[in-house]
């Protein structure tokens, strides 16, 4: 397949793949949809760590997400591969750790497909996703502000990229 008309492949990453990362993934999926771009770009979501392979996505995160009209319930977590990076056109990063994590993953030519997911925020000054896990409700509101702020960028520069291509292909 000629790699210009490929679906555009996005990958959101944390560490467990039940909090954040399925956020950013039913967040991104649902601004996509919208769009009209679901046969043009690919979201998924995984995790650094292997802690919960075929769980769905926190309650508190679904309960929090549904809230939003975001349905996160078909997600099931897993772990983060090194084939990821060929697969996937960005790998977005929700903090720091994970960020390092990632890159210690990831082969040298794909190198520059790792950034964090707050790089694309248009109204928030965040340089993170916090992990809401150990904390309460408003943790769960910060991950979805940040998120949904971040997607729209996220949309935006996708956009940019599938009209590049579009070009290449002319």
């Amino acid at each position: 397949m000629d790699v210009r008309a490929a679906p555009f492949c996005v990958l959101f990453v944390c560490m467990g793949n039940i909090c954040r990362s399925p956020t950013a993934h039913g967040v991104f999926r649902h601004k996509v949809a919208l769009s009209g771009l679901q046969s043009q770009v690919r979201v998924d979501s995984a995790g650094t760590h292997n802690y919960h392979p075929g769980r769905a996505p926190d309650h508190r995160t679904q309960r929090h997400a549904a809230l939003r009209g975001y349905d996160l319930s078909d997600l099931r977590a897993r772990q983060m591969l090194a084939g990821d990076f060929e697969r996937h056109d960005l790998v977005l990063a929700m903090d720091w750790d994970n960020l390092a994590l990632a890159q210690a993953l990831c082969p040298p030519e794909h190198a520059r497909k790792v950034r964090r997911l707050t790089e694309f925020c248009q109204q928030f000054d965040s340089p993170v996703v916090p992990d809401p896990y150990y904390g309460g409700a408003a943790g769960f509101h910060e991950v979805l502000d940040l998120v949904e702020d971040a997607c729209e960028g996220l949309l935006q520069h996708v956009r940019q990229q599938l009209q590049h291509r579009a070009q290449l292909r002319t």
